[in-house]
């Protein structure tokens, strides 16, 4: 392919491009920012203490996979995710869909939903120790009020955005209410449901730090604090860099299921 052609597909919204390209382009700007990095790091131009070299982030990595400790950290933090996740979105996902499609649950639920998601979770915090105790129970709660009234909102989009076309010729077919409730808008809501999905789990990892900042002995965010304590840059970094790379994983799995069971809606 000509490089002026190549370029002009580059410049043209949603043209294909070739997948080496954008592995080319997805690694380039990894290995620009840690270019980056080692030139403010190794030169001097910020003292360590603020800004650990990736060579002393990638020494403490080794350290602690060495005895043991990252690991358990990690699944600390991975097990929080995971429960307040999948049980907000069971909940969430028929609740929303309902509610993006009943005029009746949509006036019932809208009023509390939207005040409910404007309320900052880090306010909930201290309540859900005193009402739940300082176990994983109130982290995974934590995680859980962070995202499910979010997932609602969107969730209820998404079902409201089915086509009435689609709902219409249903029911001429002879459809009753709840086989185009189970068999047309559950099947038509499944892309935006993974979509969403892929989202909110993200901001489940970003709220993963608020609840293990307080009463937690274990996990990223505990060791992050810790860390602040002791003023281990290090540690903080390697912790941050994990949180990523572990959203980053979560993502493309999203990605990799909406292509093998959606792969209509593409």
């Amino acid at each position: 392919m000509a490089t002026s052609t190549l370029w002009q597909r580059c410049l043209t919204p949603r043209a294909h491009l070739p997948k080496r390209l954008t592995w080319i382009a997805g690694i380039g700007i990894w290995l620009l920012v840690i270019v980056l990095w080692s030139l403010v790091t190794y030169g001097g131009l910020v003292r360590s203490i603020f800004l650990p070299t990736p060579t002393a982030v990638l020494s403490t990595a080794v350290r602690m996979i060495g005895d043991g400790s990252l690991w358990q950290d990690i699944w600390a933090s991975a097990q929080v995710v995971i429960y307040g996740f999948v049980l907000s979105s069971i909940l969430a996902i028929p609740l929303g869909i309902l509610m993006g499609s009943f005029r009746l649950v949509q006036a019932l639920l809208d009023p509390l939903v939207n005040f409910m998601r404007y309320l900052p979770v880090t306010a909930f915090v201290p309540l859900l120790i005193l009402w739940i105790g300082i176990g994983i129970e109130q982290r995974v709660t934590v995680i859980f009020f962070g995202i499910f009234f979010q997932q609602l909102v969107m969730i209820a989009d998404v079902s409201r955005g089915v086509s009435q076309d689609l709902i219409n010729a249903s029911y001429t077919l002879g459809a009753k209410r709840r086989d185009v409730v189970a068999h047309v808008l559950f099947p038509a809501c499944l892309p935006g449901a993974i979509d969403m999905l892929r989202v909110t789990m993200g901001w489940a990892w970003t709220f993963v730090v608020v609840a293990e900042l307080v009463a937690a002995d274990s996990g990223l965010g505990y060791i992050s604090l810790k860390a602040m304590r002791g003023f281990q840059v290090d540690v903080i970094f390697l912790s941050i860099a994990l949180i990523g790379l572990l959203g980053l994983m979560t993502d493309q799995c999203f990605r990799f299921l909406r292509a093998r069971i959606t792969s209509w809606a593409l």
